[in-house]
């Protein structure tokens, strides 16, 4: 088992909800870390843990993201984090993967299983093994009492409920100093 560090620069956590019952709102957070224990020679043993900021919300519009991290949805100050923990993987075929993760957000944990495709191990420039990852995956907010919406004069919601996940993961394994390396100081 091989622990990785997330590589922050490359790895995006993005979502997107129907807005008007026609068009997505697509946002990031821009703030989280994880934990990837890897485990080369079986990778159905390996795990993930993630945690996001919720606070870090960016859609890009700053009235709704200031909306989204109050009470109506994440309760950023009261819930500081989503935890992500994976507790399955399943592989499907070549480098395609079932992820079945227990998801906390607002204190509420309800199991989501994710699509992972394992893009490889490639040797970065700063000498260190990275290692890639896309996981999709579709929720419904109101399994963590995310409910707040406006009906529509038309019919229909404002917000819808379906949301999509997509998280692009980069990690890389540290790079070990061997003791002949090191300076005594």
């Amino acid at each position: 088992m091989a622990g990785f560090q997330l590589d922050r620069a490359h790895t995006n956590v993005n979502f997107s909800a129907k807005h008007l019952m026609v068009t997505n709102v697509r946002g990031e957070f821009l703030d989280f870390d994880a934990t990837l224990d890897l485990d080369e020679t079986d990778p159905t043993q390996s795990s993930v843990e993630f945690r996001v900021r919720t606070a870090s919300v960016d859609t890009g519009f700053a009235a709704r993201d200031n909306h989204l991290r109050s009470a109506d949805f994440f309760d950023a100050e009261t819930y500081p984090e989503m935890v992500v923990r994976s507790t399955r993987i399943h592989h499907k075929r070549g480098n395609d993967y079932t992820v079945t993760a227990d998801v906390t957000i607002r204190d509420v944990t309800r199991p989501v299983r994710f699509d992972v495709e394992f893009l490889g191990f490639f040797a970065g420039m700063d000498g260190a093994r990275h290692v890639g990852f896309s996981a999709k995956a579709r929720v419904n907010r109101k399994d963590w009492g995310l409910d707040w919406n406006v009906a529509l004069e038309a019919g229909g919601w404002l917000v819808g409920d379906e949301i999509r996940l997509d998280v692009e993961i980069a990690a890389m394994e540290p790079v070990r100093v061997s003791a002949s390396d090191s300076v005594a100081a």
